[in-house]
């Protein structure tokens, strides 16, 4: 409860300092093609690209594409459950809640808004990428950035949001191949 409180309050005073550039980001929805094209990445960031290409990486690379398939999707698992786990312990509100003049350009998956689950997995995938398939890693990184921005773009993330699910990934997707490559291998 006492690490709760403490997050409450340290996200109250980082919600006001974020609001105004999380507003001014915000504001590129009202141009239609930019709000279809950040809900669409969303939605393919929900995990239907990823999930695509974790299938597809055993015919990239045949020697040991199943293996690093195997280990995306287990690195994938680790990120859901830790990014759930912070979100409902650290329970900061997502922008649209907390200030009506945010708009919300699509529904939420879920209450909380620390980290950015989205951007957390993104990360991941990524970091992983350029460690074991840099050519696939070089082709996905724009999918990647377009991610993370589409958070706060939509309304649904503060920019921090965003940066702690990037730094928190990628370091979760960078140590998960240099402890387990070898077996992936």
């Amino acid at each position: 409860m006492q690490i709760t409180n403490k997050a409450s309050r340290f996200f109250e005073r980082a919600d006001q300092r974020e609001f105004a550039l999380c507003q001014s980001i915000n504001r590129a929805i009202r141009f239609r093609p930019i709000k279809g094209y950040f809900r669409l990445v969303s939605w393919l960031g929900d995990g239907w690209l990823w999930y695509a290409l974790i299938l597809a990486i055993p015919f990239i690379n045949p020697v040991h594409g199943r293996q690093f398939a195997l280990l995306m999707a287990l690195t994938g698992l680790t990120c859901t459950l830790t990014y759930k786990m912070l979100k409902h312990r650290l329970i900061r509100e997502r922008p649209f809640i907390s200030f009506p003049a945010i708009n919300c350009a699509m529904p939420p998956l879920d209450r909380y808004s620390f980290p950015s689950g989205h951007t957390m997995h993104a990360a991941c995938f990524q970091a992983m990428l350029f460690t074991l398939l840099p050519a696939v890693a070089w082709a996905v990184l724009p999918f990647t950035l377009s991610v993370a921005a589409s958070r706060v773009v939509l309304g649904l993330h503060y920019p921090s949001d965003v940066a702690a699910g990037a730094l928190i990934g990628g370091l979760m997707g960078w140590t998960s191949v240099q402890l387990f490559a070898d077996l992936a291998a």
